[in-house]
């Protein structure tokens, strides 16, 4: 009796709500309560905002999997505008990829190093962050079944320090322990919601997940689009009350820390738990990087087959793994780990974090676009579209110009992969 869905395909509806959480739920939430505090209430229209975007987007994308459930999200802008259009999405977001995974390995490094202030060199560090990136790759190099497994696990072990605050909070507000800041008398600034609303982006990217990896998942067509919505809602409302929780009840002066999490808990509980805290964000960084490692080896090889890449990245071992593209990407996230080593660990994340949302907005327009194109849930692709071009915007010119660089750079390798298909 022949299976109902091809072997390949193992990851389900948990693993792929895990696989959105735990994409998104990485290094920013534990860092960007440090980041917004200076905005207050604006961070938390902020916050609504992104979550609102995030949503559309989410819906949108899941929208054109149901449309198109044998294809990912830049096969989906290929057959709305062609080729070439389908290649500069995906290739821009496969760097966008590679740059996350430098970013949150190097996120986990800095929360280990308040245990090993060792780590704290710029050497070691980088040392320490390659070493969690080949990790991560070795997990995916056994298959989707345990880069599942494993992000199952991680899910539930990075909501701990998440839970712990959440019950803090409900019982500090309750007794009365805490003042939470007021309600500016000005009101609101359209300046400060911009602001904020960039910075919090970057905590929600990896909505998509579940649609870039669907050549992995049984029953796309039902299992992506509730696995996109539900993960994405859960997540965006335990961002908005985590960190605006802490942002508006700590005082200012401890919330800019490296662990606004852990100053949070010392303050309200203990200094004792709050050791464990920077234990707890690392377990989290490594299981987002686990995520994103799988999807940094589903992208070229969706390229390739598709006939965007050299075939070479094609080929996968005898359990679907694209081995090719997972070491290949790897190395090159090592590769920019080593150049920029001798930066410090806080400023090669500011810089990693920026590149990378403005690289990945780039595929949500895209999927705006294309869902405008088969005319599909307009309303929404055209709100989502605004909302992506208006977050680009935000994130400046340095950050969208460089993308923009980035994804030119990528034309030599789509010509390549065009004269190997008119090659006898």
């Amino acid at each position: 009796m022949q299976p109902p869905f091809p072997a390949s395909r193992t990851l389900g509806l948990a693993a792929c709500i895990a696989l959105v959480m735990g994409n998104m739920i990485g290094s920013g939430v534990f860092l960007l309560p440090a980041s917004l505090a200076p905005f207050g209430w604006d961070a938390v229209a902020g916050w609504v905002f992104t979550i609102g975007g995030s949503l559309l987007l989410a819906f949108v994308i899941a929208r054109l999997t149901v449309a198109m459930p044998d294809a990912n999200a830049s096969q989906m802008i290929a057959r709305a505008y062609g080729p070439l259009a389908g290649f500069a999405i995906g290739w821009i977001y496969w760097l966008s990829i590679i740059i996350t995974n430098v970013t949150i390995a190097v996120a986990a490094t800095a929360n280990l190093s308040s245990v090993a202030p060792a780590l704290a060199r710029p050497g070691a560090g980088a040392v320490c962050s390659i070493g969690f990136l080949w990790a991560m790759t070795a997990i995916n190099l056994a298959g989707a079944r345990a880069a599942g497994v494993t992000q199952i696990g991680t899910t539930i072990v990075k909501l701990i320090p998440i839970l712990v605050v959440l019950v803090l909070l409900i019982l500090i507000l309750g007794s009365g322990r805490a003042e939470v800041a007021p309600f500016p008398a000005r009101g609101l600034t359209g300046a400060g919601i911009t602001a904020s609303a960039a910075l919090t982006l970057w905590a929600l990217l990896g909505f998509e997940s579940a649609s870039v990896a669907a050549d992995k998942v049984r029953d796309p067509a039902r299992t992506i689009p509730r696995a996109t919505l539900i993960g994405t809602a859960a997540t965006g409302l335990i961002y908005l009350l985590v960190c605006s929780g802490i942002a508006l009840t700590l005082p200012a002066a401890e919330t800019q820390t490296g662990s606004p999490f852990g100053a949070f808990v010392s303050h309200y509980w203990s200094p004792g738990p709050a050791r464990f805290i920077a234990l707890f964000v690392m377990v989290s960084c490594l299981g987002a990087l686990n995520g994103w490692t799988l999807l940094q080896g589903e992208v070229p090889l969706a390229m390739a087959r598709a006939g965007e890449l050299p075939r070479w990245l094609a080929a996968t071992d005898a359990k679907g793994t694209p081995v090719r593209g997972l070491i290949l990407s790897t190395l090159l996230a090592s590769l920019l780990l080593v150049a920029n080593s001798l930066q410090g660990l806080v400023a090669l994340f500011t810089a990693m974090a920026l590149l990378a949302t403005s690289a990945t907005l780039w595929l949500y327009v895209g999927c705006a676009l294309a869902s405008l194109r088969f005319r599909l849930v307009m309303p929404a692709a055209l709100l989502g579209l605004a909302y992506a071009l208006w977050t680009l915007w935000g994130a400046g010119v340095v950050a969208s110009g460089s993308s923009l660089l980035l994804m030119a750079a990528g034309l030599p390798f789509y010509w390549w992969a065009r004269r190997e298909r008119v090659a006898p």
